[in-house]
């Protein structure tokens, strides 16, 4: 009985351990080692960047949009990912680039890097979301709450949802990564503690027609109480977020 009880708890770590930490796929693996990324090492095991770009499904030839993008951490692995029969599109809606003036530049500029060449910057109305052909996947990163606020001009989540289903081809992906606020609490903190409620994300962006397929939990953090600004010094980089997996219908 020993021996079966160690044998199922083993297995009940494992699987734990594997759903905490899928796979990263080879063409991923190779993204992540691409000499013109430089030494992400330290980064990417930080932002579990090859098991998200992983779990999002993401493979050569595919279209790609990386909304709000940031840095460019995961664009520079999505290109790499689709490579030259792919494309990848970083969104900037123009109210968040008002915001992020450095990290616009500097998109553009990653587009013009002859290193990669199948990128390309995109600026629109927030309320605009669209996308010049069908894409594979939409992917966004901490920024799904900014849309209801007031500099984003308080634009409607699940209009916006819409506007995604409308640019995926059948059976696309929308994965939303963002900071998980207190269970109940909607759009309560968007502005303020810049968190979402998990909920509120699945029902609005299901409402449209989106399948939800499941979650990643390699960001979660029980430790974060929810109810800490993201960037308090003592949760910044540490804070529970969410990794949620739409997919729109085939038919």
């Amino acid at each position: 009985m020993k021996i079966i009880a160690a044998a199922l708890a083993a297995s009940v770590a494992l699987g734990a351990a594997a759903y905490a930490a899928p796979a990263v796929k080879p063409y991923v693996a190779a993204a992540l080692a691409d000499p013109a990324r430089g030494d992400m090492k330290a980064v990417d095991a930080r932002r579990h960047t090859g098991e998200l770009v992983s779990f999002s499904g993401v493979k050569p030839g595919d279209k790609v949009v990386d909304l709000i993008p940031g840095s460019g951490l995961f664009t520079r692995v999505f290109a790499k990912v689709v490579g030259p029969k792919g494309h990848v599109y970083m969104v900037w809606p123009n109210e968040y680039a008002q915001e992020a003036a450095s990290d616009v530049v500097a998109s553009d500029k990653l587009a013009a890097d002859k290193a990669y060449g199948n990128i390309s910057v995109l600026k629109e109305p927030a309320a605009a979301f669209s996308t010049p052909a069908p894409v594979d996947l939409v992917f966004t990163a901490q920024n799904y709450h900014d849309y209801p606020d007031k500099f984003m001009g308080k634009v409607d989540p699940v209009a916006f949802d819409r506007q995604v289903f409308k640019a995926l081809k059948p059976g696309g992906v929308f994965l939303v990564i963002d900071h998980a606020a207190e269970a109940g609490s909607g759009m309560r903190d968007t502005d303020t503690l810049h968190r979402i409620d998990p909920a509120i994300v699945k029902r609005q962006v299901t409402s449209v027609g989106f399948v939800f397929e499941g979650e990643s939990q390699v960001l979660r953090n029980p430790a974060d109480d929810h109810k800490k600004l993201v960037f308090d010094k003592s949760i910044r980089g540490k804070t529970d977020q969410f990794v949620y997996k739409f997919r729109k219908p085939r038919k």
